[in-house]
This record gives C-alpha cells, sequence and structure tokens, in this order.
C-alpha cells in the first residue's frame, strides 16, 4: 500500500496559489486515474486507488499547510503504511519554476509543512517530489509570495510540472522510488 500526499492549504482563497501546488498535483492525479477524493477522515480528503491489486491512497492534509503531520500520521497508522510507501509532493522556493526533484530523505529546508511531517514521523527518511516555485525577486516577503498565485507566464511552465508529476508518481506504482527518481531528475 502506498500512501500519495499533496501539501496545502484548505479553503477557495489559496486555490492556485504557490504554496497549494501539492493540492494541484493531487487533483490532477485524482483525476488522471479517476479516483474521486470522496472520503473525509484523519484531518483530511482523500481516495483510495487500487493499481494491480495494490491500494494507493491520495491525501490532501486540510490541516493547513503547518500542520500537515497531524493528518499524513494517522492515516499511515490506520493503513499500517511504512516511511518507504509516503511519497509528499510540495512547493520549493529553491527550484524554479517547471523543476522537480525528487528525493529519498533530507531535510525540511526551511518548509513548514515538512517540517511537520518529520515532526510527526519521527523521521526524515519519506520520498519526496519538490515542486519549484521560485523565490520573489521584487522584495516581496515570503509569506506573502507564497500564498500568492503563479503569472501567465508561468502556466505553461506549471502545466508540464503537473504532468510529469503525476507520470512520476504513476510510475512509481510499478517501480521502485530510486528508479522514478534517477528517471525523472
Amino acid at each position: 500500500m502506498k500512501l500519495i500526499v499533496g501539501l496545502g492549504n484548505p479553503g477557495a482563497r489559496f486555490d492556485q496559489t504557490r504554496h497549494n501546488i501539492g493540492f494541484d498535483i493531487i487533483d490532477a492525479l485524482a483525476d488522471n486515474l479517476g479516483t474521486p477524493l470522496d472520503q473525509s477522515k484523519f484531518k483530511g480528503v482523500y481516495g483510495v486507488h487500487r493499481h494491480n491489486g495494490e491500494k494507493i491512497v491520495l491525501l490532501k492534509p486540510l490541516t493547513f499547510m503547518n500542520l500537515s503531520g497531524e493528518s499524513i500520521v494517522p492515516l499511515m497508522d490506520y493503513f499500517d503504511i511504512a516511511n518507504e510507501d509516503l511519497l509528499v509532493i510540495y512547493d520549493d522556493l529553491d527550484l524554479p519554476v517547471g523543476k522537480i526533484r525528487l528525493r529519498q530523505k533530507g531535510s525540511a529546508g526551511g518548509h513548514n509543512g515538512i517540517k511537520s511531517t518529520i515532526a510527526h514521523l519521527g523521521s526524515q527518511n519519506f520520498n519526496r517530489i519538490r515542486v519549484g516555485i521560485d523565490r520573489p525577486t521584487n522584495g516581496m516577503s515570503v509569506p506573502d509570495y507564497v500564498l500568492g498565485k503563479f503569472s501567465k507566464e508561468d502556466q505553461v511552465e506549471l502545466d508540464k510540472v503537473i504532468a510529469s508529476s503525476v507520470e512520476a508518481c504513476k510510475t512509481w506504482f510499478e517501480k521502485p522510488f530510486i528508479e522514478v527518481m534517477n528517471h525523472f531528475n
């Protein structure tokens, strides 16, 4: 059994913001798989997809970004999902728009959703897709920037990165994450 989590903030005012790219990718993956996120529990919404007899859970925590671990870990405990079967998708200021980086472990790098996940898991060892959102260049504060929307110019790159992230997730259904990482990095 696998768990794929997209990080973001709930509510219409956060839709399509840079910080919600994880939610956008989970929505795109759910649409691609024909798997509705129609279950509400564990402080989140989720859906269960079956692939060759294996359950794949898609989760959007509704705890707000800084408390993401409060949703992820109880769901993992309930379904008895191991850390190596967890994949978390989130925004990254240190990558340009249009770039993704897959990794198997590491620090939070200042990302509060990942800090919460690490704190609740008690481990930094879990799979991630980091999605580039770039850094503000116009003197805007980081909180204002991440809660802002992508520009129209960024939308073309964003569509590509969402599509490649969906493909990376689907490839993980069939291959070890290290192979997925080597292919998509």
